[in-house]
């Protein structure tokens, strides 16, 4: 996919809070990934460690944006994303590594798709796994499923249904795609106001599918375009207080689906359910880790290769 030397700088949004080293493999990796100029904002958290900083001062395609705190990842990523009313933004954490081609290729499945909100990639772990990163939205059933048995029992039938974890990957449009790299339709993400910043961390980009999908969006799974993705700084950081974020913002998705009245003794449930749950994840990894997903490697990247000239 070709660019005209005259189309503007392609915002990226990265939200930080002490990245570590891996920021600048991140802003390195940006430079083979796509053909056009890239803008990228930092928008940070109150980060200590001192690279956010070094990493804008050494490019000058880096812009760093204060936060005025920890204010959580989605009104970090609102921040970042502010003046920006047309066009695609890239959103991700500052630990993923782009493949050569593919941001080009994520903007080249956003043409093919009008409608598309939100375009994502295939997400491997550093060991060259798949991550399943485009699922349907969670729902009472397969929600309560994958929660309570997906660590005990990873291939249980909710927790495949709800990953989609038994398909080939293929470009189609999914419930709801992984926040940790997204290619976003700036006017489709500001017509529902964003991100919703209730969400401190996690669910977040789940909330934010199910808005869109209510306007007519679509979120759609690009496999061509690849990302690796580091992935758990936060939790490894602080193991308790991720896990209680983590229930908390499963408990205000699943109990904002049924706010009426008589769903009442339903959130009460799912408030015991997700408490239990996180008390045992104190005491117990395997708990906490959730369900292990299926290992898969194979077809990523192959959709459309020869289009992209690479093999």
């Amino acid at each position: 996919m070709s660019a005209s030397p005259k189309a503007p700088p392609l915002r990226v949004v990265a939200v930080t809070y002490s990245p570590g080293e891996a920021l600048e493999g991140f802003v390195d990796s940006l430079a083979q990934a796509t053909t056009r100029p890239v803008e990228v904002v930092l928008a940070d958290n109150g980060s200590t460690d001192g690279v956010p900083e070094r990493v804008a001062a050494q490019h000058r395609h880096v812009r760093l944006l204060r936060t005025g705190g920890n204010i959580g990842y989605g009104a970090a990523v609102n921040a970042g994303m502010a003046g920006l009313t047309g066009g695609h933004a890239v959103v991700a954490n500052p630990d993923v590594r782009f493949d050569p081609g593919s941001i080009d290729e994520l903007l080249a499945v956003a043409a093919r798709w009008p409608r598309a909100a939100t375009v994502g990639p295939a997400i491997r772990t550093p060991d060259g796994e798949l991550y399943p990163s485009a699922r349907d939205l969670p729902r009472l059933s397969t929600g309560a499923g994958h929660a309570l048995v997906g660590w005990a029992w990873p291939s249980n039938p909710w927790t495949a249904r709800y990953r989609r974890e038994r398909e080939a990957p293929r470009e189609r449009p999914a419930g709801w795609l992984s926040g940790s790299c997204l290619l976003v339709d700036a006017a489709a993400f500001w017509s529902v106001g964003g991100f919703d910043p209730g969400y401190f961390m996690y669910f977040e980009d789940v909330d934010l599918a199910e808005r869109l999908s209510r306007h007519g969006w679509l979120h759609v799974y690009a496999p061509s375009a690849v990302v690796t993705h580091e992935g758990g700084h936060a939790t490894r950081r602080e193991p308790h207080r991720m896990a209680r974020v983590h229930h908390t913002s499963a408990l205000r998705y699943l109990s904002g689906r049924y706010p009426r009245r008589r769903h009442a003794p339903l959130r009460a449930a799912l408030r015991a359910g997700l408490g239990g749950r996180m008390l045992v994840s104190y005491v117990s990894g395997r708990v906490a880790a959730g369900a292990r997903f299926q290992r898969r490697a194979e077809g990523v990247g192959a959709v459309d290769a020869g289009r992209r000239g690479r093999g």
